[in-house]
C-alpha cells in the first residue's frame, strides 16, 4: 500500500475507511476519511485492506516538517506586507504520529499552506513563538511589539500576525497599547485546522491580509463574521472577545458592531489581481487613518508590569482565596451588575489599596459599563479605594493595568479614560 491508496483499516472492535496519508513514523497510519478528518492509528495489530490503488494523488511532502522551502518572489508593483507567525490553529500542521494537530508551521508555511495568498504582496515571514496561544505570556507580547515595530520601520505596508484564538484578544489588546503604528496591524487566526472541510484558515488569512493592505491604521482582529464563507469582521483590538469556544463567527466586538466588515469575494478578486481591496470593506465607524510615510517611527511603548491579576467575585466565595493578591502591583476585578463584590470582600479590597495595590471594577456583563454610585456597596467600594474601569473589558482591563503601571504616572487615574479604543464615553444601545 502506498500514500494515496484508498483503504479500510481495522483495529480491534473499530474500522476506519479513507485515503492513506503520508507517516513520518513507520509505526503509525494515516488515514483522511470521507468527512475530511485525519486519524492517527498504530499499526499494531491493525488489519489493512487496499481498496483502491492510486485513488488520490498525495504529495510525500506534505507531512509535518516535509516538502521544500517556500520561494518568495518580489514584485515592486505589490505592497509588502509582514506575516508574523506565533503558532495557534491557522500556522498548524497535523500530526502524523497521532492524527493530532499541532503548532508547527513557520511564517513561510502559511503560504504554502494558503495559496490563495499568491500575488496579493509581497511576503516578509518571520517567526516570534511556536506555541498553542493558552501558553501567551507578556514577555512574548514584548517581542511580538517588537518585531511588529521592526517590520514596520523597515518597510512593511502592513502586518498579518497568526496567533491561536483562544488568547488573541489578549495579544490584540496588547500591541494596541505598546504600539502607536502608522499602518495596519490585523490579528487573525483558524477555529478549524487545515485538515477540516470546515477550516476558515483560507478566508482569514486572505481577508486579514486584504485588511492589512487597506488604508487605516488600526489594529484589528479579523475573523468570519458569520457561520458562512461570506464576510470577515474586522475588530478593534480592545474591544473584541471571543464568545464562542468553537463556531468560525466566534469574535465579537461587545457593546457595539464590528469597527468594519470585509466582503470575502470581493476581497479576494480585487486582491488576486494584486490591488487593494478597500472598496470591499465597509466601515462602521471611522477607523484611524494610515500614516502618510509607512516607515515612520512607530510609537513603542513595550514596558509591562505584569504583577497584575484578574479576579472574578461569585456569590459564596471564600474571602480566603484572594491571600495570594497581597503585595500585588494591580488587581482587576470581574464584579457583578455594576461592579459589586460581597461586603465581605470590602475590607480586603481596602487593605489591598492601603498597601499600595491598583484595584480596578470591571463588570461581568457583557455589555454595559461598571458604576458603583448607584449602591451603597458601590460606594463603600470606592471609599475603600476601588477605581472604575466604565465598560473596559475584563481581559482588556488587565492588559491596559499592565501597561499603564509601567507607562503612565497615575495608573488608577488611567483607568477611567480611554487609552486605545478600549473605553467608550457612554454606553448607547446599537441595535
Amino acid at each position: 500500500m502506498q500514500p494515496g491508496d484508498r483503504v479500510r483499516v481495522d483495529r480491534g472492535d473499530v474500522t476506519n475507511e479513507g485515503v492513506l496519508l503520508p507517516s513520518t513514523t513507520r509505526d503509525h497510519l494515516v488515514v483522511k476519511l470521507d468527512g475530511g478528518y485525519n486519524v492517527g492509528i498504530d499499526r499494531e495489530a491493525a488489519d489493512v485492506e487496499v481498496l483502491e490503488s492510486g485513488a488520490r494523488d498525495v504529495d510525500e511532502g506534505s507531512g509535518a516538517g516535509g516538502g521544500e522551502a517556500s520561494e518568495i518572489t518580489f514584485d515592486s508593483d505589490l505592497p509588502t506586507i509582514s506575516l508574523i507567525s506565533t503558532g495557534g490553529t491557522i500556522a498548524s500542521t497535523v500530526d502524523y504520529r497521532t492524527g493530532a494537530v499541532t503548532a508547527q508551521f513557520d511564517a513561510e508555511d502559511v503560504l504554502r499552506a494558503v495559496p490563495e495568498l499568491a500575488g496579493r504582496a509581497n511576503y516578509r515571514g518571520r517567526v516570534v513563538a511556536n506555541i498553542l496561544s493558552e501558553n501567551m505570556d507578556p514577555s512574548i507580547w514584548r517581542d511580538l511589539a517588537a518585531a511588529v515595530r521592526e517590520e514596520i520601520e523597515s518597510g512593511a505596508d502592513g502586518v498579518v500576525v497568526m496567533h491561536g484564538t483562544d488568547t488573541m484578544q489578549f495579544s490584540a489588546s496588547a500591541l494596541s497599547f505598546m504600539l502607536d503604528s502608522p499602518v495596519p496591524v490585523v490579528f487573525t487566526g483558524s477555529q478549524r485546522s487545515a485538515d477540516r472541510p470546515s477550516s476558515d484558515n483560507v478566508m482569514n488569512a486572505v481577508c486579514a491580509v486584504e485588511a492589512a493592505k487597506a488604508d487605516h491604521a488600526e489594529t484589528l482582529v479579523c475573523m468570519h463574521a458569520t457561520q458562512s464563507d461570506d464576510a470577515c469582521a474586522l475588530h478593534r483590538g480592545t474591544r473584541v472577545r471571543k464568545n464562542h469556544t468553537s463556531r468560525r463567527d466566534a469574535f465579537e466586538t461587545v457593546g457595539a458592531e464590528p469597527l468594519g466588515l470585509i466582503d470575502y469575494e470581493a476581497a479576494a478578486e480585487a486582491g488576486a489581481d494584486g490591488d487593494a481591496a478597500d472598496g470591499a470593506i465597509e466601515w462602521n465607524r471611522d477607523p484611524l487613518s494610515r500614516g502618510e510615510d509607512d516607515a515612520e517611527t512607530v510609537g513603542f511603548d513595550p514596558d509591562l508590569d505584569a504583577d497584575v491579576e484578574l479576579v472574578k467575585f461569585t456569590p459564596g466565595m471564600d474571602p480566603a482565596a484572594w491571600d495570594y493578591l497581597d503585595g500585588k502591583s494591580g488587581v482587576v476585578i470581574e464584579g457583578t451588575g455594576l461592579g459589586h463584590v460581597h461586603t465581605d470582600l470590602i475590607s480586603r479590597i481596602e487593605a489591598l489599596a492601603e498597601d499600595g495595590t491598583v484595584v480596578a471594577m470591571t463588570s461581568q456583563c457583557l455589555e454595559g459599563r461598571v458604576c458603583d454610585r448607584v449602591y451603597d456597596t458601590g460606594r463603600d467600594l470606592l471609599d475603600a479605594g476601588v477605581v472604575e474601569a466604565g465598560d473596559t473589558l475584563p481581559g482588556t482591563a488587565k492588559v491596559k493595568l499592565m501597561w499603564a503601571l509601567a507607562n503612565v504616572g497615575d495608573a488608577a487615574e488611567a483607568m477611567g479614560r480611554d487609552l486605545a479604543g478600549e473605553l467608550t464615553e457612554e454606553s448607547r444601545p446599537w441595535r
